[in-house]
C-alpha cells in the first residue's frame, strides 16, 4: 500500500519536491549523497546548493521568468519562500545569498516531522510499487544511476550534453531583410526563415566572431564537442569557410522572388508552432550572453533583434521529455516514476524548481488517491509542461522559460502593443493559476 514518497536528489527540485509532498501531509524520504560523495560541482553539505551564479534572473511580473516566481509564489514555494527572504540587492533581478540560501532550505526540510533526509547515495531508480519516486538527481547525473535511468528511458532518450542555439522573437526581426524559403525548396513559402550575407558582411561577421569573449570551461568540464554540435565559434576556428559550409551554406536557398545568391546564410527555424520564436540554426555557443547579442545582432536582419533564450553547451543530463514524459511528469512507460528538475528538460535555476513543485504535488496526489492534474497551458508552469511534452523529438533541447513558449495572446479588437502584452500575460496567467488551484483543491 502507497503511504510515502521517494525523492532522489536534495537540490532545488528534489527540496522543493519535498515540501510539496509533506505540506499535503504525505511522508517522504529524501535521499542525498551529500556529504557523502560530491559532484565536481557542489561544495556545500546543504540542501539546495546553488552551484553557479547566485541569481535567479527577473523579478519582474510581468517577464516570463518573473511570472514563473510570481505563480510558485501563489502556489506556496518553500523554495521562493527562502529566496525572498535570504534576497541580496540586484536591481530588477532576484538574487540570494548562498549560504543563507541553502541553510534556510536545509532547516526548513529537515525539520518536517514528515521529511525524513538520509544521507546516502542511491544507484538505481527505485520500484515505484510501494510508493511514487522523484527522480531529482541534477543535471551531472553519472554513474549507475545514470546507467540505470538510461535502460529505464529507452536507449538514447538520455542525454549528457546540452548544445543551445538561440532564440529570437520573430516580432524583432527585420522582415524587410529576412525572406521565407526551405533549401532547394521552389514551391510554397518554405518552412526556414533566411538571414542573407553577401561577401563583406560575412567576413565582418567572423571577424567579429573570431574575436568574441567565451564562457570559460567549468574545472568539471571538458572541452570535448560532438562534431554534431559543435560551437559556432569553434567552426569558425577551423577557417574562414568553415561556416559557409556549414550551418551557414548558402547553396540552395536563393531569393524566391529576385533569383539573388548570396555569400552566406543564416538560417532560422520556428520554435513553436504559432511562429512566434525561432532559433538559430547551428548556432549553438560559448560566448557570453553580452557577446552573444552583440555579434549575433550583426547578422543581417537580427539588428534588433530580442533574444527570448541565449545559446549554451555545457554538461548536463536529461531526457528526451516528449518521448519519455507526460504531461504529469511521471515516465510515460513507468507510471509512478516522476522526473524534476533539469532532468526533466528544462533549463535554469527556478524552472527546475518549478517542475519539482509540480511533481510533488502529484506524486502527493498520487498516494491519496486523487486525480494527478497539469496547470493551464497559458500560465508559466503550463507553457514549461507543454514544451515537454509537445516540442518536436528531433528538435527538444531544454529550455529557459520565456514568452515564445506561450499560447499566443488574442486579440480582441485592438491589437496589444508589443510593450503592454507582458501585463496582459500575467494577468491572464495569474486568473488561470487562481482558478486552477480553486479547481484542484475541491
Amino acid at each position: 500500500m502507497m503511504n510515502k514518497v521517494i525523492i532522489i536528489g536534495g537540490g532545488l527540485a528534489g527540496s522543493e519536491a519535498a515540501w510539496q509532498v509533506a505540506r499535503r501531509g504525505v511522508a517522504v524520504t529524501l535521499y542525498e549523497m551529500k556529504p557523502n560523495q560530491y559532484s565536481p560541482a557542489h561544495e556545500m553539505p546543504l540542501l539546495g546548493e546553488l552551484v553557479c551564479s547566485n541569481s535567479l534572473r527577473s523579478n519582474a511580473v510581468d517577464s516570463a521568468a518573473g511570472l514563473l516566481k510570481e505563480e510558485m509564489r501563489c502556489l506556496d514555494s518553500l523554495l521562493m519562500r527562502c529566496a525572498d527572504t535570504t534576497a541580496v540587492p540586484a536591481g530588477s533581478a532576484l538574487a540570494v545569498d548562498r549560504g543563507k540560501f541553502a541553510e534556510m532550505v536545509t532547516r526548513e526540510i529537515e525539520q518536517h516531522p514528515l521529511i525524513t533526509v538520509m544521507r546516502e547515495e542511491v544507484q538505481t531508480v527505485p520500484d515505484p510499487a510501494a510508493g511514487p519516486v522523484i527522480l531529482a538527481a541534477g543535471p551531472l547525473l553519472s554513474g549507475p544511476l545514470a546507467e540505470h535511468l538510461q535502460t529505464l528511458t529507452g536507449g538514447n532518450n538520455l542525454a549528457f550534453y546540452d548544445a543551445i542555439a538561440p532564440i529570437v522573437d520573430a516580432e524583432s526581426l527585420n522582415w524587410d531583410i529576412v525572406y521565407r524559403k526551405s533549401r532547394w525548396d521552389d514551391e510554397g513559402p518554405g518552412d526556414y526563415l533566411n538571414c542573407p550575407m553577401n561577401k563583406e558582411q560575412y567576413l565582418h561577421f567572423i571577424d567579429l566572431l573570431g574575436n568574441a569573449q567565451t564562457v570559460p570551461l567549468h574545472d568539471f568540464e571538458k572541452p570535448h564537442y560532438f562534431e554534431g554540435c559543435l560551437p559556432v565559434e569553434v567552426m569558425c576556428e577551423r577557417g574562414p569557410d568553415t561556416l559557409r559550409y556549414g550551418p551557414m551554406k548558402p547553396i540552395g536557398l536563393a531569393h524566391p522572388v529576385t533569383g539573388e545568391r548570396y555569400y552566406a546564410v543564416v538560417q532560422l527555424r520556428a520554435e513553436n508552432s504559432e511562429g512566434t520564436a525561432y532559433n538559430l540554426v547551428g548556432f549553438q555557443t560559448k560566448l557570453t550572453y553580452g557577446e552573444q547579442k552583440r555579434v549575433f545582432r550583426s547578422i543581417p536582419g537580427l539588428e534588433e533583434a530580442v533574444f527570448l533564450r541565449l545559446g549554451s553547451i555545457h554538461r548536463n543530463s536529461f531526457v528526451c521529455a516528449p518521448e519519455v514524459l507526460d504531461a504529469t511528469l511521471q515516465m510515460q512507460r513507468l507510471p509512478g516514476i516522476f522526473l524534476a528538475g533539469q532532468l526533466s528538460g528544462v533549463e535554469g535555476y527556478i524552472e527546475s524548481t518549478a517542475m519539482g513543485l509540480l511533481a510533488g504535488m502529484n506524486a502527493a496526489r498520487m498516494v491519496q488517491g486523487k486525480t494527478l492534474v497539469v496547470p493551464p497551458e497559458a500560465t508559466a508552469h503550463g507553457a514549461l509542461i507543454q514544451h515537454l511534452i509537445n516540442t518536436e523529438t528531433k528538435h527538444f533541447q531544454p529550455s529557459n522559460v520565456n514568452f515564445g513558449l506561450f499560447p499566443p495572446l488574442a486579440f480582441t479588437g485592438r491589437k496589444i502593443p508589443k510593450k503592454e502584452r507582458g501585463q496582459h500575460r500575467k494577468k491572464l496567467a495569474l486568473e488561470l493559476l487562481s482558478q486552477w488551484q480553486q479547481d484542484v483543491s475541491r
